[in-house]
Protein backbone atom coordinates (compact mmCIF):
# COMPACT_ATOMS: atom_id res chain seq x y z
CA UNK A 1 0.00 0.00 0.00
CA UNK A 2 1.41 3.77 -0.75
CA UNK A 3 1.24 6.02 1.94
CA UNK A 4 1.97 9.75 2.12
CA UNK A 5 2.52 11.33 5.25
CA UNK A 6 2.26 15.59 5.44
CA UNK A 7 4.07 16.24 8.53
CA UNK A 8 5.87 13.33 8.54
CA UNK A 9 8.76 14.55 11.17
CA UNK A 10 6.33 14.59 14.66
CA UNK A 11 6.83 12.23 17.56
CA UNK A 12 3.70 10.53 16.66
CA UNK A 13 3.69 10.59 12.94
CA UNK A 14 7.39 9.37 12.39
CA UNK A 15 6.74 6.45 14.38
CA UNK A 16 3.77 5.56 12.30
CA UNK A 17 6.20 6.40 9.70
CA UNK A 18 8.21 3.73 10.37
CA UNK A 19 5.52 0.82 11.84
CA UNK A 20 3.77 1.13 8.25
CA UNK A 21 7.56 0.75 6.66
CA UNK A 22 8.44 -2.49 8.97
CA UNK A 23 5.03 -3.46 7.63
CA UNK A 24 6.01 -3.75 4.44
CA UNK A 25 3.96 -0.48 2.98
CA UNK A 26 5.99 2.32 0.26
CA UNK A 27 5.60 5.24 2.65
CA UNK A 28 6.89 8.93 1.42
CA UNK A 29 6.57 11.89 3.04
CA UNK A 30 7.38 15.62 3.57
CA UNK A 31 7.58 18.39 6.54
CA UNK A 32 8.96 22.21 6.68
CA UNK A 33 11.17 21.15 9.54
CA UNK A 34 12.63 18.05 11.26
CA UNK A 35 14.30 17.75 14.32
CA UNK A 36 16.36 14.81 16.54
CA UNK A 37 15.61 11.71 17.08
CA UNK A 38 12.41 11.85 14.28
CA UNK A 39 15.29 12.69 11.42
CA UNK A 40 17.93 10.06 12.28
CA UNK A 41 15.41 7.32 12.77
CA UNK A 42 13.68 8.48 9.69
CA UNK A 43 16.72 8.37 7.91
CA UNK A 44 18.10 5.35 9.06
CA UNK A 45 15.10 3.64 7.61
CA UNK A 46 15.37 6.05 4.31
CA UNK A 47 12.09 7.77 4.88
CA UNK A 48 13.48 11.38 5.74
CA UNK A 49 12.48 13.83 2.70
CA UNK A 50 15.48 14.46 0.60
CA UNK A 51 14.58 18.27 1.02
CA UNK A 52 12.47 20.10 3.72
CA UNK A 53 9.19 22.03 2.12
CA UNK A 54 6.32 21.41 0.62
CA UNK A 55 5.90 19.88 -3.02
CA UNK A 56 2.73 18.80 -4.67
CA UNK A 57 4.66 17.29 -7.16
CA UNK A 58 4.84 13.92 -4.90
CA UNK A 59 1.31 13.94 -4.62
CA UNK A 60 0.45 11.74 -7.72
CA UNK A 61 -2.76 9.44 -8.30
CA UNK A 62 -1.41 5.88 -7.09
CA UNK A 63 -1.26 7.28 -3.48
CA UNK A 64 -3.87 5.27 -1.48
CA UNK A 65 -3.79 6.99 1.94
CA UNK A 66 -2.43 10.56 2.55
CA UNK A 67 -2.10 10.93 6.35
CA UNK A 68 -2.31 14.52 7.51
CA UNK A 69 -0.25 15.59 10.75
CA UNK A 70 -1.43 18.54 13.02
CA UNK A 71 1.64 20.54 12.20
CA UNK A 72 0.29 20.94 8.98
CA UNK A 73 -2.13 23.59 7.80
CA UNK A 74 -5.22 23.65 6.31
CA UNK A 75 -4.25 25.53 3.21
CA UNK A 76 -1.12 23.51 3.09
CA UNK A 77 -0.09 22.79 -0.92
CA UNK A 78 0.00 19.30 -0.63
CA UNK A 79 -3.31 18.24 1.23
CA UNK A 80 -5.12 20.98 -1.45
CA UNK A 81 -3.33 18.62 -4.01
CA UNK A 82 -4.56 15.69 -2.25
CA UNK A 83 -7.90 17.00 -2.43
CA UNK A 84 -7.79 18.05 -6.45
CA UNK A 85 -7.04 14.55 -6.78
CA UNK A 86 -10.07 13.30 -4.67
CA UNK A 87 -7.24 11.06 -2.66
CA UNK A 88 -7.95 9.25 0.54
CA UNK A 89 -6.97 11.73 3.23
CA UNK A 90 -6.43 10.44 7.04
CA UNK A 91 -6.27 11.70 9.80
CA UNK A 92 -3.91 9.87 12.46
CA UNK A 93 -6.37 8.49 14.79
CA UNK A 94 -8.51 7.57 11.88
CA UNK A 95 -5.60 5.93 10.20
CA UNK A 96 -5.05 4.05 13.08
CA UNK A 97 -8.32 2.66 13.84
CA UNK A 98 -8.51 1.60 9.61
CA UNK A 99 -5.10 -0.63 10.78
CA UNK A 100 -7.14 -2.27 13.71
CA UNK A 101 -10.94 -2.18 13.09
CA UNK A 102 -10.78 -6.03 13.13
CA UNK A 103 -8.90 -6.14 16.82
CA UNK A 104 -10.04 -5.71 19.56
CA UNK A 105 -9.18 -2.00 20.81
CA UNK A 106 -7.60 -1.13 24.18
CA UNK A 107 -7.87 2.26 24.49
CA UNK A 108 -6.83 4.40 27.77
CA UNK A 109 -8.10 7.71 28.42
CA UNK A 110 -8.37 10.47 30.56
CA UNK A 111 -6.24 13.94 31.80
CA UNK A 112 -3.26 12.51 33.20
CA UNK A 113 -1.74 8.65 33.36
CA UNK A 114 -2.37 7.50 30.15
CA UNK A 115 1.31 7.36 28.90
CA UNK A 116 2.10 5.48 32.27
CA UNK A 117 -0.95 2.99 32.25
CA UNK A 118 -0.25 2.37 28.52
CA UNK A 119 3.23 1.84 29.53
CA UNK A 120 2.81 -0.68 31.74
CA UNK A 121 0.31 -2.57 30.59
CA UNK A 122 2.75 -3.09 27.56
CA UNK A 123 5.51 -3.93 29.83
CA UNK A 124 3.41 -6.53 30.98
CA UNK A 125 2.43 -8.12 28.14
CA UNK A 126 6.16 -7.90 26.72
CA UNK A 127 7.30 -9.62 30.12
CA UNK A 128 4.80 -12.31 29.36
CA UNK A 129 5.99 -12.53 25.56
CA UNK A 130 2.04 -11.54 24.86
CA UNK A 131 2.93 -9.83 20.97
CA UNK A 132 0.07 -6.82 20.66
CA UNK A 133 -0.33 -4.24 18.41
CA UNK A 134 0.27 -0.59 20.07
CA UNK A 135 0.51 3.29 19.97
CA UNK A 136 1.86 5.21 22.81
CA UNK A 137 3.23 8.39 23.20
CA UNK A 138 6.35 8.15 25.13
CA UNK A 139 9.49 5.69 23.65
CA UNK A 140 9.22 2.58 26.24
CA UNK A 141 12.78 0.00 27.33
CA UNK A 142 12.57 -2.67 25.06
CA UNK A 143 10.57 -1.37 22.50
CA UNK A 144 11.74 0.05 18.74
CA UNK A 145 9.23 2.40 18.23
CA UNK A 146 5.82 3.87 19.86
CA UNK A 147 3.82 2.82 17.32
CA UNK A 148 3.73 -1.18 16.33
CA UNK A 149 1.28 -2.65 14.05
CA UNK A 150 0.49 -6.27 12.55
CA UNK A 151 -2.44 -7.89 10.59
CA UNK A 152 -1.94 -11.03 12.97
CA UNK A 153 -1.89 -9.55 16.56
CA UNK A 154 -5.71 -10.18 18.38
CA UNK A 155 -5.22 -6.82 20.53
CA UNK A 156 -4.16 -3.12 20.40
CA UNK A 157 -3.57 -0.88 23.00
CA UNK A 158 -4.05 3.00 22.05
CA UNK A 159 -2.96 5.66 23.94
CA UNK A 160 -6.71 7.63 23.55
CA UNK A 161 -5.68 11.72 23.57
CA UNK A 162 -8.43 14.42 23.55
CA UNK A 163 -6.73 16.59 22.12
CA UNK A 164 -7.82 17.32 17.74
CA UNK A 165 -7.04 14.85 15.03
CA UNK A 166 -6.10 17.09 12.25
CA UNK A 167 -6.55 20.71 10.66
CA UNK A 168 -9.23 19.34 9.03
CA UNK A 169 -11.10 17.07 11.31
CA UNK A 170 -11.82 18.96 14.94
CA UNK A 171 -12.89 15.81 16.80
CA UNK A 172 -10.46 14.57 19.98
CA UNK A 173 -8.67 11.52 18.68
CA UNK A 174 -10.00 9.11 21.05
CA UNK A 175 -13.77 9.63 19.71
CA UNK A 176 -12.24 7.72 16.87
CA UNK A 177 -11.26 4.36 18.11
CA UNK A 178 -14.35 2.84 19.16
CA UNK A 179 -12.77 1.04 22.55
CA UNK A 180 -13.74 -2.57 23.09
CA UNK A 181 -12.10 -2.18 26.55
CA UNK A 182 -11.43 1.35 27.44
CA UNK A 183 -10.34 3.33 30.47
CA UNK A 184 -10.45 6.90 31.91
CA UNK A 185 -8.02 7.46 34.89
CA UNK A 186 -9.07 11.04 35.41
CA UNK A 187 -10.84 13.93 34.33
CA UNK A 188 -9.10 17.71 34.63
CA UNK A 189 -9.39 20.33 32.62
CA UNK A 190 -6.89 20.82 29.89
CA UNK A 191 -6.59 22.48 26.15
CA UNK A 192 -7.74 25.46 27.26
CA UNK A 193 -7.58 26.87 23.67
CA UNK A 194 -9.73 23.71 21.89
CA UNK A 195 -12.18 23.26 25.58
CA UNK A 196 -12.78 26.71 26.27
CA UNK A 197 -15.26 25.54 29.16
CA UNK A 198 -15.04 22.91 31.70
CA UNK A 199 -18.33 21.54 31.17
CA UNK A 200 -16.96 21.52 27.47
CA UNK A 201 -14.05 19.59 28.06
CA UNK A 202 -15.76 17.12 30.62
CA UNK A 203 -18.77 16.18 27.26
CA UNK A 204 -15.16 14.77 25.75
CA UNK A 205 -14.99 11.95 28.02
CA UNK A 206 -19.22 11.11 27.92
CA UNK A 207 -19.01 10.89 24.16
CA UNK A 208 -15.66 8.67 24.61
CA UNK A 209 -17.96 6.31 26.94
CA UNK A 210 -20.38 6.29 24.16
CA UNK A 211 -18.26 5.42 21.61
CA UNK A 212 -17.55 2.30 23.26
CA UNK A 213 -18.74 -0.71 21.35
CA UNK A 214 -21.84 -2.69 22.58
CA UNK A 215 -21.09 -4.97 25.45
CA UNK A 216 -17.72 -3.38 25.75
CA UNK A 217 -15.58 -2.90 28.79
CA UNK A 218 -15.27 0.58 31.02
CA UNK A 219 -12.61 0.37 33.67
CA UNK A 220 -12.46 3.90 35.57
CA UNK A 221 -10.81 5.60 38.32
CA UNK A 222 -13.49 5.69 40.95
CA UNK A 223 -10.95 7.94 43.35
CA UNK A 224 -11.51 10.71 40.84
CA UNK A 225 -15.32 12.12 41.83
CA UNK A 226 -15.73 13.49 38.08
CA UNK A 227 -14.53 10.40 36.31
CA UNK A 228 -17.05 8.41 38.92
CA UNK A 229 -19.85 10.58 37.75
CA UNK A 230 -19.21 10.41 34.44
CA UNK A 231 -19.10 6.87 34.60
CA UNK A 232 -21.38 5.98 36.41
CA UNK A 233 -24.01 7.98 34.51
CA UNK A 234 -23.54 6.36 31.03
CA UNK A 235 -26.56 4.70 30.16
CA UNK A 236 -24.80 2.77 27.16
CA UNK A 237 -24.73 -1.21 27.07
CA UNK A 238 -21.01 -2.04 28.51
CA UNK A 239 -19.37 -3.45 31.72
CA UNK A 240 -18.40 -0.95 33.81
CA UNK A 241 -15.08 -1.82 36.43
CA UNK A 242 -14.40 0.31 39.29
CA UNK A 243 -10.87 0.82 40.43
CA UNK A 244 -9.04 2.56 43.44
CA UNK A 245 -5.36 3.61 44.54
CA UNK A 246 -4.61 -0.15 46.34
CA UNK A 247 -2.58 -0.03 49.93
CA UNK A 248 1.09 0.84 49.75
CA UNK A 249 3.65 2.08 52.21
CA UNK A 250 6.91 3.45 52.30
CA UNK A 251 9.87 2.90 54.09
CA UNK A 252 13.34 3.77 53.57
CA UNK A 253 12.97 5.49 50.16
CA UNK A 254 11.41 2.25 48.59
CA UNK A 255 7.54 2.00 47.68
CA UNK A 256 5.86 -1.52 48.93
CA UNK A 257 2.51 -2.63 47.18
CA UNK A 258 0.34 -5.08 49.40
CA UNK A 259 -0.47 -8.02 47.25
CA UNK A 260 -2.41 -10.96 48.66
CA UNK A 261 0.82 -12.64 48.60
CA UNK A 262 1.97 -9.53 51.15
CA UNK A 263 4.02 -6.59 50.59
CA UNK A 264 5.87 -6.27 46.94
CA UNK A 265 8.54 -3.56 46.86
CA UNK A 266 8.10 -1.80 43.12
CA UNK A 267 10.12 0.70 41.14
CA UNK A 268 7.64 3.80 40.62
CA UNK A 269 6.06 5.54 43.81
CA UNK A 270 3.39 7.98 44.78
CA UNK A 271 -0.23 8.06 45.07
CA UNK A 272 -0.94 8.87 41.31
CA UNK A 273 1.48 5.81 39.86
CA UNK A 274 -0.34 3.10 42.59
CA UNK A 275 -3.30 4.21 41.10
CA UNK A 276 -2.51 4.15 37.74
CA UNK A 277 -1.15 0.62 38.53
CA UNK A 278 -4.15 -0.66 39.66
CA UNK A 279 -6.08 0.60 36.41
CA UNK A 280 -3.70 -0.98 34.50
CA UNK A 281 -4.20 -4.71 36.72
CA UNK A 282 -8.08 -4.72 35.62
CA UNK A 283 -7.23 -4.09 31.68
CA UNK A 284 -4.71 -6.62 31.71
CA UNK A 285 -6.71 -9.25 33.64
CA UNK A 286 -9.27 -8.64 30.84
CA UNK A 287 -6.55 -9.00 28.28
CA UNK A 288 -5.67 -12.71 29.63
CA UNK A 289 -3.02 -12.14 32.30
CA UNK A 290 -3.92 -13.31 35.95
CA UNK A 291 -3.23 -11.16 38.91
CA UNK A 292 -0.24 -13.53 40.12
CA UNK A 293 1.42 -12.63 36.38
CA UNK A 294 1.09 -9.08 36.39
CA UNK A 295 2.24 -8.55 39.82
CA UNK A 296 5.64 -10.62 38.63
CA UNK A 297 5.85 -8.32 36.02
CA UNK A 298 5.12 -5.27 37.38
CA UNK A 299 7.54 -5.26 40.08
CA UNK A 300 10.48 -4.66 37.45
CA UNK A 301 8.38 -1.44 35.36
CA UNK A 302 10.57 1.43 35.74
CA UNK A 303 8.33 3.93 34.79
CA UNK A 304 7.83 6.01 30.84
CA UNK A 305 10.23 8.22 29.82
CA UNK A 306 10.10 11.50 31.11
CA UNK A 307 7.39 10.76 33.47
CA UNK A 308 8.97 11.31 36.76
CA UNK A 309 12.27 10.04 35.68
CA UNK A 310 15.30 9.52 37.74
CA UNK A 311 18.02 11.55 35.90
CA UNK A 312 20.33 11.49 39.06
CA UNK A 313 21.53 10.27 42.39
CA UNK A 314 24.57 10.81 44.24
CA UNK A 315 24.91 10.54 48.55
CA UNK A 316 21.94 11.77 49.79
CA UNK A 317 20.50 13.66 46.66
CA UNK A 318 18.51 12.98 43.94
CA UNK A 319 16.96 14.43 40.78
CA UNK A 320 13.66 13.75 38.57
CA UNK A 321 12.24 14.83 35.83
CA UNK A 322 8.71 14.77 34.90
CA UNK A 323 6.54 15.74 31.79
CA UNK A 324 4.20 16.99 34.33
CA UNK A 325 2.65 20.44 33.77
CA UNK A 326 -1.30 20.85 34.32
CA UNK A 327 -2.16 21.59 37.88
CA UNK A 328 -3.24 18.14 38.83
CA UNK A 329 -0.05 16.54 37.49
CA UNK A 330 1.85 18.75 39.38
CA UNK A 331 0.21 18.73 42.56
CA UNK A 332 0.20 14.95 42.49
CA UNK A 333 3.79 14.30 41.30
CA UNK A 334 5.25 16.75 44.10
CA UNK A 335 3.67 14.90 46.08
CA UNK A 336 4.53 11.57 45.28
CA UNK A 337 8.42 13.09 45.92
CA UNK A 338 7.76 14.61 49.02
CA UNK A 339 6.18 11.32 50.26
CA UNK A 340 9.00 9.13 48.98
CA UNK A 341 11.71 11.41 50.28
CA UNK A 342 10.13 13.21 53.73
CA UNK A 343 13.23 13.73 55.49
CA UNK A 344 15.28 15.50 52.20
CA UNK A 345 14.41 19.20 51.42
CA UNK A 346 12.15 19.35 47.75
CA UNK A 347 12.68 21.85 45.54
CA UNK A 348 9.96 21.64 43.01
CA UNK A 349 10.89 23.52 39.83
CA UNK A 350 8.09 24.20 37.72
CA UNK A 351 8.01 26.00 33.83
CA UNK A 352 5.10 27.17 32.82
CA UNK A 353 5.49 26.50 29.34
CA UNK A 354 1.74 24.98 27.64
CA UNK A 355 -0.68 27.41 26.10
CA UNK A 356 -3.06 26.51 28.71
CA UNK A 357 -0.29 27.10 31.40
CA UNK A 358 0.36 30.81 29.77
CA UNK A 359 -2.96 31.63 29.80
CA UNK A 360 -3.29 34.17 32.65
CA UNK A 361 -6.93 33.04 33.19
CA UNK A 362 -6.29 29.55 34.10
CA UNK A 363 -3.53 30.36 35.88
CA UNK A 364 -5.43 30.43 38.70
CA UNK A 365 -5.92 26.42 38.82
CA UNK A 366 -2.17 26.23 39.91
CA UNK A 367 -3.35 27.47 42.91
CA UNK A 368 -1.76 24.80 45.94
CA UNK A 369 0.07 22.69 43.17
CA UNK A 370 3.02 23.12 44.98
CA UNK A 371 2.25 23.25 48.26
CA UNK A 372 4.03 19.56 49.08
CA UNK A 373 7.47 21.33 48.16
CA UNK A 374 10.07 22.63 51.00
CA UNK A 375 10.62 24.95 48.28
CA UNK A 376 8.82 26.33 45.10
CA UNK A 377 10.33 27.01 41.90
CA UNK A 378 8.68 28.67 38.33
CA UNK A 379 10.22 29.39 35.35
CA UNK A 380 8.36 30.73 32.31
CA UNK A 381 9.56 32.45 29.06
CA UNK A 382 7.89 35.91 27.95
CA UNK A 383 8.99 35.15 24.53
CA UNK A 384 7.20 31.59 25.00
CA UNK A 385 4.11 33.75 25.29
CA UNK A 386 4.69 35.77 22.47
CA UNK A 387 5.37 32.74 19.91
CA UNK A 388 1.41 31.79 21.46
CA UNK A 389 0.22 35.27 21.23
CA UNK A 390 -1.09 35.29 24.41
CA UNK A 391 -1.62 38.18 26.84
CA UNK A 392 1.64 38.78 28.61
CA UNK A 393 1.75 37.27 31.72
CA UNK A 394 3.27 39.25 34.81
CA UNK A 395 5.18 38.09 37.63
CA UNK A 396 2.33 39.53 40.29
CA UNK A 397 -0.06 37.35 38.38
CA UNK A 398 2.22 34.18 39.11
CA UNK A 399 2.59 35.02 42.90
CA UNK A 400 -1.21 35.40 42.98
CA UNK A 401 -2.30 32.18 41.45
CA UNK A 402 0.13 29.77 43.20
CA UNK A 403 -1.03 31.32 46.61
CA UNK A 404 2.23 31.08 48.24
CA UNK A 405 4.57 33.78 49.90
CA UNK A 406 7.76 32.31 49.56
CA UNK A 407 7.21 31.44 45.59
CA UNK A 408 10.67 31.64 43.56
CA UNK A 409 9.88 33.13 40.29
CA UNK A 410 12.68 33.41 36.77
CA UNK A 411 11.83 34.01 33.50
CA UNK A 412 16.10 34.42 32.50
CA UNK A 413 17.04 30.99 31.38
CA UNK A 414 20.28 32.07 32.58
CA UNK A 415 19.00 33.29 36.32
CA UNK A 416 17.80 30.20 36.58
CA UNK A 417 20.39 27.88 35.72
CA UNK A 418 22.85 29.79 37.67
CA UNK A 419 19.90 29.33 40.78
CA UNK A 420 19.99 25.40 39.78
CA UNK A 421 24.13 25.62 39.88
CA UNK A 422 24.20 27.09 43.09
CA UNK A 423 22.12 25.35 45.08
CA UNK A 424 22.82 24.43 48.92
CA UNK A 425 22.39 20.63 50.39
CA UNK A 426 21.68 20.26 53.68
CA UNK A 427 22.46 17.64 55.89
CA UNK A 428 19.46 15.07 55.07
CA UNK A 429 20.12 16.10 51.14
CA UNK A 430 18.08 17.35 48.85
CA UNK A 431 15.24 15.83 45.69
CA UNK A 432 15.62 18.15 43.05
CA UNK A 433 12.46 18.10 40.56
CA UNK A 434 11.94 19.66 37.64
CA UNK A 435 7.94 19.79 35.97
CA UNK A 436 7.70 20.70 32.50
CA UNK A 437 6.46 20.08 28.93
CA UNK A 438 10.00 22.07 27.50
CA UNK A 439 13.20 22.90 28.81
CA UNK A 440 13.24 25.85 30.77
CA UNK A 441 15.00 27.87 28.05
CA UNK A 442 17.43 25.58 26.61
CA UNK A 443 18.64 23.48 29.91
CA UNK A 444 20.89 20.75 29.74
CA UNK A 445 19.60 17.97 31.46
CA UNK A 446 22.47 15.83 31.24
CA UNK A 447 24.75 18.84 33.38
CA UNK A 448 21.47 19.04 35.97
CA UNK A 449 23.60 15.17 36.73
CA UNK A 450 26.61 16.68 37.61
CA UNK A 451 25.00 19.15 40.07
CA UNK A 452 23.54 16.45 42.58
Amino acid sequence: MRTHFIAIGGAAMHNLALALHSKGYQVTGSDDAIFEPSRSRLEKKGLLPAEMGWFPEKITADIEAIILGMHAKADNPELLKAQELGLKIYSYPEFLYEQSKNKTRVVIGGSHGKTTITSMILHVMHYHNIDVDYMVGAQLEGFDTMVHLTEENDFIVLEGDEYLSSPMDRRPKFHLYQPNIALISGIAWDHINVFPTYENYVDQFKIFIEKITNGGILVYNENDPEVKRVAEEATNPIRKLAYHTPEYTVQNGVTLLETPEGPMPIEVFGAHNLNNLAGAKWICQNMGVDEADFYEAIASFKGASKRLEKIAQNGKNVAYKDFAHSPSKVAATTKAVKEQYPDKTLIACLELHTYSSLNAEFLKEYEGALDNADVAVVFYSPDAVKIKQLEEVTYEQIAKAFNRKDLIIYTNPDAFKDYLYNLKYGSEGVALLLMSSGNYGGLNFDEVKNLI
